[in-house]
């Protein structure tokens, strides 16, 4: 089976004096839907796995896969070509458009893919139903709980079916029981480093000092 994500011998530094290792020597591969969870102290590397992972930067050795398809020596132009077909982002800050209502917000998410305004609205739509919000759709971000404006980024990260969803957080900035509900929805979905969320992963991988020291549940 082709791994939709694969990570072979990727290193990653940061200048400084010495220079900061953030990943040295990472392999992981992620295949159809499994669902993944990263873990580990604050510096062991969690947030550039998923960074390098998700195109967001580059790493400074090694080989970077998605969907079967090397990217590590893509252009910019090609890495958002990429993005905007394969990969679905969820962030802890959720980076939505205030002037932009919930469909709009989700419909930004198609622009790149080059599909119809037609389209990328029935998209959203669906989008934001399979995460039960059809009845706020013309609200803006502003008018949004803070559990309501995570499930519009979620929506946006799905709504293109992308090969692989990767979560940075995404309930760090909700209380307890809307952090639940949003776990929930995550569950089926993604590739996070969140805690919160671990217990929902078929499969729990441990960093520290920029290594995979563990990996259960593969």
């Amino acid at each position: 089976m082709t791994a939709v994500l694969e990570l072979t011998g990727v290193s990653k530094s940061y200048p400084g004096s010495p220079p900061v290792t953030a990943l040295a020597a990472v392999d992981l591969k992620i295949h159809q839907a499994e669902r993944a969870v990263v873990l580990g102290p604050s510096g062991s590397g969690k947030t550039t796995l998923l960074h390098v992972a998700g195109t967001l930067e580059r790493p400074g050795q090694g080989s970077v896969k998605i969907g079967g398809e090397e990217v590590s020596a893509m252009s910019d132009a090609e890495l958002s070509g990429v993005r905007a077909r394969r990969l679905g982002f969820v962030f802890q800050q959720f980076h939505l458009l205030d002037h932009l209502d919930a469909v709009h917000n989700v419909a930004l998410g198609l622009l790149y893919r080059g599909e119809s305004a037609r389209h990328r609205r029935a998209a959203a739509i669906d989008a934001l139903d399979r995460v039960g919000l059809g009845h706020r759709l013309g609200h803006r971000p502003p008018q949004l709980s803070g559990g309501e404006r995570q499930r519009v980024a979620i929506a946006r990260a799905v709504t293109g079916c992308p090969d692989v969803v990767l979560a940075d957080e995404p309930t760090g900035n909700l209380d307890s029981a809307t952090g639940a509900e949003i776990i929930a929805l995550l569950a089926g979905l993604a590739v996070t480093h969140d805690r919160a969320v671990a217990a929902a992963m078929d499969r729990r991988v441990l960093m520290r000092d920029g290594r995979i020291i563990s990996d259960e549940g593969r």
